[in-house]
C-alpha cells in the first residue's frame, strides 16, 4: 500500500454471539480461510481485548505439514496473536474413511484447548454452505440436517462461530488480495476425491454457469431449513423431556410406537442430536423402526453406526458410543481411601451420606474385577448364595451396565458386590455400621454423550 493511500475496506463482521463470555480462539489452517478470519479478527481491538488467539491443527496427513505449522506460526507473530500448534495422529481405522476421522480428531484436539464460555471461530463461508446442503440432500437428510452449518452452535461447555458464513470465497479472496495476505494451499483440495472436492471443483462451478446465484441460493435455502428446524426443536426437546427416562440415554419404546411416524422419526433424530451422537445415516431411522422397535423385548437387537449405536432391551432403547467392555483380565487391589478410575472410564468410590469420600477405606484391601461368569453372592438376609447372573436379571440391571460392572471380593475369594448393585450379607453390614455407601460412576455418565 502506498504512502497516503487508504486502508483497503474490512470485511462486514457480526457481533460476537452475547451466549460466549470467555476468549475468542481462532482456527488456523494457513489456508486462504482462515488467513483472512485471522487477519480480520485480529484488525478488530474489542476482539483483540477479549484475549484472542489462534491454534492450529498438525494432522501430519501431508508431507509439508511442518511447513504449513510454521507458516501459521509467522502468520500469527507478523499480527501479534499467540499461536499453538496441536499434533494429532488420526485414527485410520474408524471406518468413517479418512476425512471424517481427521475433521472428528481436529476438532476434539481444538476443543481441549477451549475453557467454557470460549468462543471457537472457524472460516467457514457461503461457499461452504452450499456444499453441506447439497452433501446432507444427496444423503437424504430432513430439515435438522439441511439446516447445515449454524452460525453458531454449543461446543460442550463452550461454543463456536462461524462469522463469514454468510461471505461467499470470492469475497475472501477479493479481501486477502487486498491486503497483501499469503497463505498456503492444501494440495488436496485440488483433487476431484472426496464428494465435498467433487462438489466445489467439478459441479458447482457448472451449476453457477447456468445459475450464476447458485451458491448463494443453496446457502438460503439451508438458512431456511434451519429456522424451520429451530421451530420443531422446540417441540422435539418438550417432547423428548417427556419420554426420556431418569438416564437421558434411554427412551421407552412403548412411548415411542404410540406416537405418529413422522413424529417419531423426529423424536429419535433429536434424541441422537442432543447425546453428542454422530448423526444417525439417511436409513437410521428405518433400521431403528424396523430393527429395533419391531424386535422382541428380548432380543437385544443393535443398530451401530460411525462409532455410535442403539440398542434395545426389554421396553427400552439405549444410546451411547460403543464402548469396549471392562477388559476381562483386569484385576487390582483397592484399598477404597480414594476413588478408582476403571480402565473403561468409569470410577468406585466409598463416600458418606452427604457424598463425601468415606474417611477411611476398607479394613484390607479387596480385589476388585471383572465379570467371568459363574459367580455367586450371598445377599443379605439370605443363608445361601444366589448366581450373579440371577440378580442382576431380577434387579433389572441392563445389558449395557452389564458389560461394565465391576465386581469386588475378599482375600479369601468371596463376592463382596457387584458396583452398587448388589451387596452381600457381609459388605452390607460393614458399610451400615459406619454410614457409608459403595457408589459406582459407568462410563459415559457425565460427558457429552450423556447430556
Amino acid at each position: 500500500m502506498a504512502p497516503g493511500e487508504p486502508a483497503p475496506p474490512l470485511l462486514p463482521l457480526p457481533e460476537p454471539p452475547a451466549t460466549a463470555r470467555g476468549a475468542i480462539v481462532v482456527a488456523c489452517s494457513g489456508g486462504l480461510d482462515s488467513s483472512v478470519l485471522l487477519h480480520r479478527l485480529a484488525s478488530d481491538p474489542v476482539i483483540r481485548a477479549r484475549g484472542l488467539r489462534a491454534v492450529h491443527v498438525h494432522h501430519g496427513l501431508q508431507a509439508s505439514a511442518d511447513d504449513w505449522a510454521a507458516h501459521c506460526m509467522r502468520q500469527a507473530q507478523a499480527l501479534e496473536v499467540p499461536l499453538q500448534v496441536l499434533r494429532i495422529e488420526v485414527p485410520r481405522d474408524t471406518g468413517t474413511g479418512l476425512e471424517a476421522a481427521a475433521r472428528e480428531a481436529r476438532y476434539a484436539a481444538l476443543s481441549g484447548t477451549l475453557a467454557p464460555g470460549d468462543l471457537l471461530v472457524t472460516a467457514h463461508h457461503l461457499d461452504d454452505q452450499a456444499e453441506t446442503f447439497l452433501l446432507r440432500a444427496l444423503r437424504a437428510s430432513g430439515p435438522e440436517g439441511l439446516g447445515a452449518m449454524r452460525v453458531v452452535r454449543a461446543l460442550g461447555d463452550a461454543w463456536q462461530w462461524r462469522p463469514l458464513l454468510s461471505q461467499p470465497r470470492e469475497a475472501l479472496h477479493a479481501y486477502a488480495q487486498a491486503h497483501g495476505l499469503v497463505w498456503i494451499e492444501d494440495p488436496s483440495n485440488a483433487l476431484p476425491d472426496p464428494d465435498r472436492n467433487f462438489l466445489r471443483l467439478q459441479l458447482l462451478p457448472l451449476m453457477r454457469q447456468r445459475w450464476p446465484h447458485a451458491a448463494a441460493s443453496l446457502a438460503r435455502s439451508a438458512a431456511l431449513c434451519a429456522q424451520a428446524d429451530a421451530l420443531l426443536a422446540s417441540e422435539d426437546a418438550a417432547l423428548l423431556r417427556t419420554h426420556a427416562g431418569d438416564d437421558p440415554r434411554t427412551l421407552r419404546v412403548a412411548t415411542l410406537t404410540a406416537l405418529p411416524a413422522e413424529r417419531r422419526a423426529r423424536l429419535l433424530r433429536h434424541w441422537i442430536r442432543t447425546l453428542g451422537l454422530p448423526p444417525l445415516p439417511a436409513q437410521g431411522v428405518e433400521r431403528i423402526e424396523t430393527g429395533l422397535l419391531e424386535a422382541r423385548a428380548d432380543a437385544e437387537a443393535t443398530f451401530a453406526w460411525a462409532g455410535a449405536r442403539v440398542l434395545r432391551w426389554r421396553d427400552f432403547l439405549h444410546a451411547d458410543r460403543q464402548r469396549a467392555p471392562l477388559p476381562p483380565d483386569w484385576n487390582v487391589r483397592w484399598d477404597g481411601r480414594t476413588p478408582l478410575a476403571l480402565p473403561d472410564g468409569g470410577r468406585l468410590l466409598l463416600r458418606d451420606d452427604q457424598g463425601n469420600p468415606a474417611a477411611t477405606g476398607f479394613d484390607a484391601p479387596v480385589r476388585v474385577h471383572a465379570r467371568q461368569g459363574g459367580e455367586r453372592i450371598v445377599l443379605p438376609g439370605r443363608d445361601h448364595s444366589h448366581a450373579l447372573k440371577q440378580v442382576l436379571q431380577e434387579r433389572g440391571v441392563p445389558p449395557w451396565r452389564r458389560a461394565h460392572l465391576p465386581l469386588l471380593s475378599g482375600a479369601d475369594g468371596h463376592l463382596l458386590a457387584a458396583a452398587d448393585v448388589a451387596w452381600s450379607e457381609a459388605l452390607a453390614l460393614w458399610l451400615k455400621a459406619r454410614g457409608w455407601h459403595l457408589s459406582w460412576q459407568p462410563p459415559g455418565i457425565g460427558d457429552a454423550s450423556a447430556r
